[in-house]
């Protein structure tokens, strides 16, 4: 491989370990269309790699959100629970499956969240909502509006049915499953997006690191790839919390929604 294909990979990796650790995605809903697209890699590879990467994303990023108090720690482990299990169940599927099959799942899914969040927003024209009469509850210093929040979570049992189907979805695509559970925290629990997106942030390595092994296992990592993306991930996730604290929470959801209505019809139409 050529020092210019290395250089991109480390590039491609901080841009979207930046935006990842920014939105509580990971990285992997954007690293995998990167390989795809700019490498042609092949889709289960590809998978393999963003799987690896998600995990380094977390651990940059859990230490600093959880010296902040964004993460909600029992609802992290709450629905990781559920996640855990899905993850694993989503490594062995994957493997049964057509990376073109896999391709368009991963379009279909993303479209459907984003537009979901966008029409969210346009009805509350980009009010958010906070209960205090759930359970877990949390409070958080918000540095862009120097305020301090305060919520609990509403509606447990169907974030957790969905965490369940994210776990699934993160072993069955590598994307960490942040994309379908940070929209159910934010549109079901009720929760501020910051804290979505830290306890997202939070659960997403161990998620990934339960169905890594079974890539690891059928051989589908490619180290060459994999170390430079990986080193350019770390470097952006550091970046990406920090963004994370300093932009308001309307807009870290506008740019959470449109992001994954681009990256869907761009997977879709390929």
């Amino acid at each position: 491989m050529s020092i210019s294909s290395l250089v991109l990979l480390f590039v491609g990796g901080t841009v979207t370990g930046t935006i990842g650790a920014m939105l509580g995605l990971g990285g992997g809903v954007f690293l995998v269309p990167f390989l795809v697209l700019a490498f042609d890699l092949p889709m289960h590879q590809a998978i393999a790699t963003s799987i690896i990467a998600v995990i380094a994303t977390s651990s940059a990023g859990a230490s600093i959100n959880i010296e902040r108090q964004t993460v909600n720690i029992r609802l992290g482990m709450v629905l990781e629970i559920a996640t855990v299990t899905g993850a694993i169940l989503g490594g062995v599927t994957a493997n049964l499956l057509d990376g073109e099959i896999l391709r368009k799942i991963f379009a279909g899914l993303l479209l459907i969240v984003s537009i979901a969040m966008i029409w969210r927003l346009k009805m509350r024209n980009g009010d958010v909502i906070l209960h205090t009469d759930g359970s877990l509850p949390g409070t958080f210093r918000d540095e862009a509006s120097d305020q301090t929040v305060a919520y609990t979570v509403k509606r447990l049992p169907p974030v957790m049915l969905i965490s369940l189907l994210a776990g699934n979805i993160s072993g069955l695509l590598g994307v960490g499953g942040g994309i379908f559970k940070v929209p159910a925290m934010t549109m079901i629990a009720g929760m501020p997006i910051k804290a979505a997106t830290a306890t997202s942030n939070f659960m997403i390595g161990v998620t990934a690191a339960a169905s890594a092994f079974i890539y690891f296992s059928h051989g589908h990592v490619n180290p060459l790839i994999a170390s430079p993306t990986i080193l350019g991930v770390l470097g952006g996730s550091l970046l990406g919390v920090t963004i994370s604290q300093r932009i308001k929470g309307t807009a870290l959801t506008w740019i959470f929604a449109v992001l994954l209505l681009a990256i869907s019809l761009q997977m879709y139409w390929r």
